[in-house]
């Protein structure tokens, strides 16, 4: 079964974004609660958020490293993406309740970083792996 490239790169690309919109979120909201306390109030400063957006992450990656790694047969890209989930799992499941919340924000960030990592490893080896020579 051949898999379509340009499906495989959006969804590497939606993907990093979402990791990378998971990290923002983490970083930017105390400063922006801070600067603008209306945020606290709205569906961005509910704890919520985060696992909303981990419910996206967390398909969108397997769908996307799955499928890349059927293309170019590299497992540690798999690796470094369920490493990533399972830190993005553990911080809006554990919270900074358990965590704390630097502990939170850090295996977030953490996660968010593998996660992007894993997506653009697996973006750069399905372009490699579609090359003729």
């Amino acid at each position: 079964m051949s898999v379509n490239l340009n499906v495989l790169g959006w969804s590497d690309r939606l993907a990093v974004s979402a990791s990378t919109l998971c990290a923002l979120h983490c970083l930017g909201l105390p400063f922006l609660v801070g600067v603008f306390p209306v945020i606290s109030g709205t569906v961005l400063g509910d704890e919520a958020f985060h696992q909303w957006l981990i419910w996206g992450v967390v398909p969108l990656s397997g769908f996307s490293l799955l499928l890349g790694c059927r293309k170019h047969k590299n497992a540690a890209v798999i690796y470094f993406g369920l490493v990533g989930v399972g830190a993005l799992i553990a911080s809006a499941v554990l919270g900074h309740a358990i965590l704390g919340e630097a502990g939170e924000r850090w295996a977030t960030l953490a996660g968010a970083v593998l996660l992007a990592v894993a997506h653009i490893k697996n973006f750069r080896l399905c372009r490699q792996s579609d090359c003729d020579h």
